[in-house]
């Protein structure tokens, strides 16, 4: 592969692919708390880390021609990466992502296939069809929960925060392709927000996302968490309706306090956690 190597690292998005990998170690953590297995959640999150570096990269490599008008300042668009050296450099990440996976649960390698299948189907697929390649990064998103809980065999109990995750998750990808429309439009594509114009989009992410902050009171209300939990999931849930009122005008700004709000609610869940096992 030629190319600057600094360039390889930042085609994975590092900070991104470091965060996921979080949100499966929270996934572990919440669903076994100090009894999950460290090797098998080792293994999960640095199979999460590098999926979704290699995720982003083949990403890169197949939006080439829309990030020289969306995102110029990417490794190939800016020529510091040759496409070729992208999709090659994807693979070799998948491949060892793959191989510890496979030393995981029934259930965690399925989870697995799933999102190796999904990484490459959104961006061959999905991307740019109204809604659906939303709904596909909702699932990746939330799905890092639920892997980190497979991974120490109780994936039952990563369902909730899953579907939480995903919910916040489709709703900050509808507000996303919003900020994107005219580099979009530019190059042929059919997103939410151009099907149906910018302010219903904002309406079925509104939807989404009020699902999730109705929703997030239940770990408190069935008695899973106490309230340590809600104390924090609160404050998440008002942060991320201030998202969504500010997207209306700026959505570039609402996405980017939709995901800090994102990341307070999974900061809850470890709370919620931590305070059932030394409470």
């Amino acid at each position: 592969m030629s190319g600057a190597p600094w360039s390889y690292l930042e085609l994975t998005r590092p900070v991104n692919s470091v965060a996921a990998g979080v949100l499966t170690l929270i996934g572990g953590f919440i669903a076994a708390g100090l009894a999950a297995d460290v090797w098998s959640l080792g293994a999960a999150v640095l199979a999460t880390v590098l999926a979704t570096g290699a995720g982003n990269a083949i990403n890169d490599y197949f939006d080439r021609e829309i990030d020289r008008i969306n995102n110029p300042e990417r490794p190939i668009p800016r020529g510091d990466v040759p496409p070729m050296g992208a999709l090659l450099w994807s693979v070799g990440l998948f491949a060892v992502a793959i191989a510890l996976a496979v030393t995981l649960p029934p259930v965690a390698i399925l989870i697995a296939i799933l999102n190796f299948l999904g990484l490459v189907a959104y961006t061959t697929l999905f991307k740019g069809r109204p809604g659906a390649g939303n709904a596909l990064v909702a699932y990746l998103g939330g799905s890092t929960f639920l892997f980190g809980a497979a991974a120490v065999g109780r994936a039952r109990d990563g369902v909730v925060l899953f579907a939480l995750a995903a919910l916040s998750t489709f709703a900050r990808e509808v507000i996303k392709d919003i900020e994107d429309i005219s580099g979009d439009r530019a190059e042929g594509l059919n997103t939410l927000p151009i099907a149906l114009g910018a302010d219903r989009a904002l309406v079925i992410a509104a939807i989404a996302l009020l699902a999730a902050v109705l929703a997030s009171p239940v770990p408190y209300l069935t008695g899973l968490f106490g309230l340590s939990y809600l104390l924090v999931v609160v404050p998440a849930d008002l942060l991320m309706v201030a998202a969504l009122l500010r997207s209306r005008a700026y959505p570039g700004t609402g996405q980017q306090w939709l995901k800090y709000g994102m990341f307070l609610a999974a900061a809850a869940f470890i709370v919620g956690r931590v305070s059932v096992v030394f409470g």
